[in-house]
């Protein structure tokens, strides 16, 4: 019987992740370079036979989860539960117009702080209460891997959730690069690790694991 996995899959390049600006809920698509590299992960990631992806409503995630669709043959799941962080006044921002005119609560939220983003926006514990949701549901009564294509900050979000992680450690758990992934397991005793983190590949058996060695 196949064991239940998650597998958290962060969207290709966009111009605005060059440019290092706050994308959010701002609707921004692939750039080239984005199509590409998803189109890469899509080959590696097929290796762990998905039965299911479900995908946050944003362009540049749905084009992600197309390439992985397509050639998996599964239907992809929408759901906006999954999206970015709303960031308020920060979105369309570079990160240095952010430091400059929102200093103390940008610093902030980039260490860790559980604060609106954006003043207005959300704060981390709300991005991981939805997205959970959507984690806890698809997850559910599934036997075998479900591939959430996400953002990085919800991903960070759904990581220290799902791992029980005190508040203060999220932001010890390091960003994912475009188009990579995270993967996570459950023990012997239900619970869920992490396999890989910011990985390009599917997970080895980890042999000698009990023993220490």
């Amino acid at each position: 019987m196949s064991q239940p996995r998650i597998v958290l899959w962060r969207h290709g390049q966009t111009d605005w992740n060059i440019e290092n600006r706050f994308q959010g809920h701002t609707d921004i698509a692939l750039n080239a370079v984005g199509r590409f590299q998803v189109e890469h992960a899509a080959k590696v990631l097929i290796g762990m036979n998905p039965i299911k992806i479900v995908s946050s409503d944003l362009t540049r995630t749905q084009e992600t989860a197309s390439a992985l669709s397509n050639l998996a043959g599964v239907a992809t799941i929408i759901d906006a539960g999954l999206r970015e962080t709303n960031g308020g006044n920060w979105e369309g921002r570079t990160g240095e117009e952010n430091r400059a005119s929102d200093h103390e609560n940008f610093l902030g939220w980039l260490h860790g702080a559980d604060v609106p983003a954006g003043q207005i926006g959300e704060r981390r514990s709300e991005v991981a209460a939805r997205a959970r949701v959507v984690i806890d549901r698809e997850m559910e009564s599934a036997l075998g891997t479900v591939v959430f294509v996400t953002h990085g900050g919800t991903a960070r979000c759904i990581l220290g959730s799902i791992l029980d992680l005190p508040f203060e450690k999220w932001s010890a758990l390091g960003g994912l690069s475009n188009a990579s992934w995270s993967v996570l397991e459950k023990n012997s005793l239900g619970k869920w690790f992490l396999t890989e983190h910011n990985a390009g590949s599917i997970p080895e058996p980890n042999f000698g694991n009990e023993s220490g060695s």
